[in-house]
């Protein structure tokens, strides 16, 4: 039976800071939590969220006093966050941001005082997906947030301006052990995946990556996931695999399949994969970031590697 987490597992110093600033009410204006993707940065975001709020509201999303940012994609001048455009089935070309609308309606939101609680709470993820005119605009924002507090989700402190960094309150996460990512898997019914080394290598101790991965490993046709677990062997085989990918797979879909592919071989070459496939699977990644055509991509790729052992 799977357990939905109130706060997150392994991550003990950063909650216990913010349950001190909490009980001695010495609230910083904004908070930047820094750390791995899916190691409960947005976990720990939404605990002292509730906390700063009040319990009232056990779901966020209803409370006057909340407002979510998300990276967003623009199409035909809608705005619409990572969920939503999957549910929508857009084809996803480059990657979303957070935009200066966004900014705009969180300063908006900021502008009247706050209805229920002592003060307004803002979440910001993926804030590293900020965009230059936003993070200026936000920065207005910081130096005066009014009745309200910040919390800022990016990987590192060196991902966001350092005139945004400066003025908020720096809490680190680590990522979490092994025996913390198979209670974390266990209690939120996700077990099967420990039996998955080439998913649990990607995850690199974030059980957050581990369940997306698994996840997106399972939206994969079964057929195009069985065909790219071995590599072509001729060049007619390379480029029909490249056709198939660049056809059933969109711009992000294809760049996480480059890590499961690197972490597949490597597993199944018993850590004697070939330089030049790995060489060739990191080549791909950058091209297909620099949004270069991607059946060419995926052609130059799998013909670059048909003759190669790889084990």
């Amino acid at each position: 039976m799977s357990v939905q987490l109130e706060k997150p597992i392994g991550q003990e110093a950063g909650l216990r800071f913010l349950d001190a600033a909490l009980a001695r009410d010495r609230i910083a204006p904004a908070y930047l939590f820094v750390g791995a993707e899916g190691i409960g940065r947005g976990l720990a975001a939404r605990y002292f969220a509730r906390r700063l709020l009040g319990d009232s509201h056990p779901n966020l999303t209803n409370h006057p006093d909340f407002l979510l940012v998300e990276p967003t994609y623009l199409d035909k001048k809608e705005l619409y966050t990572i969920s939503q455009a999957r549910e929508k089935g857009l084809k996803r070309k480059s990657p979303p941001q957070i935009r200066l609308q966004q900014i705009r309606e969180l300063s908006q939101f900021l502008a009247n005082p706050p209805l229920e609680a002592s003060r307004k709470v803002i979440i910001i993820e993926q804030a590293e997906r900020m965009a230059e005119a936003a993070a200026n605009g936000l920065l207005k924002t910081l130096e005066e947030p009014g009745r309200a507090t910040l919390i800022l989700i990016a990987p590192s402190s060196e991902s966001l301006l350092p005139t945004l960094v400066s003025r908020c309150q720096r809490i680190p996460f680590s990522r979490l052990s092994s025996q913390q990512m198979a209670e974390v898997l266990q209690m939120t019914g996700h077990e099967e995946i420990l039996n998955h080394p080439a998913i649990l290598a990607i995850a690199q101790g974030s059980p957050g990556v581990a369940i997306a991965a698994w996840d997106q490993q399972n939206a994969i046709p079964p057929e195009l996931l069985a065909k790219v677990h071995q590599l072509p062997r001729s060049l007619r085989d390379a480029l029909e695999l490249a056709k198939e990918i660049s056809k059933t797979l969109d711009t992000p879909e294809q760049l996480w399949l480059l890590d499961y592919l690197q972490q597949t071989y490597w597993h199944s070459s018993g850590g004697s994969l070939s330089p030049t496939v790995l060489g060739a699977l990191e080549e791909a990644r950058r091209h297909l970031g620099r949004f270069v055509q991607p059946r060419l991509v995926w052609e130059v790729t799998l013909m670059q590697v048909a003759s190669l052992p790889y084990v």
